[in-house]
C-alpha cells in the first residue's frame, strides 16, 4: 500500500499541537505543585494572623526592646511591616486565583464555555 503525500500545513499543525500539549501538560505538573503549597500555606497564615492580632506579638515585641531575646535570633516577625506585607500578599494571591479560576471559565472568544 502507498503513502499518501502529507501536507507540510498538515505536519506543521500537529507539530504546533504537539508542543501545546507538551507545555499544557508541563504547566498542569507545576501549577499542581504550586497548588499543593498554596494549599498548605494557609495554616502559617492562619497561625501567623492569630498571633499578629493577639496578644502574644505584642509581648514579644516588648520583650525584643527590652533586649531579652537572643541577639542571634531571626527576628522579622516582629516587624509589622514585614507581617502585614505577606499576610497582604497572601489576600492578593487569593484573589488573583479567584479571578483566574474565573477567567479560565471563559473560552478564548469570551463566551461562557
Amino acid at each position: 500500500m502507498e503513502k499518501a503525500e502529507v501536507s507540510a500545513e498538515i505536519i506543521e499543525r500537529v507539530s504546533q499541537m504537539e508542543a501545546a500539549l507538551v507545555r499544557l501538560n508541563d504547566a498542569i505538573n507545576t501549577v499542581e505543585g504550586a497548588l499543593d503549597t498554596y494549599e498548605q500555606m494557609w495554616g502559617d497564615y492562619h497561625a501567623l494572623d492569630k498571633y499578629y492580632s493577639g496578644k502574644a506579638w505584642w509581648e514579644d515585641l516588648e520583650a525584643d526592646n527590652q533586649g531579652l531575646l537572643p541577639e542571634d535570633l531571626p527576628r522579622g516577625v516582629l516587624s509589622e511591616d514585614a507581617v502585614y506585607d505577606v499576610l497582604g500578599d497572601a489576600e492578593a494571591l487569593r484573589q488573583r486565583l479567584q479571578e483566574l479560576a474565573h477567567s479560565a471559565q471563559e473560552t478564548p472568544d469570551n463566551s461562557p464555555r
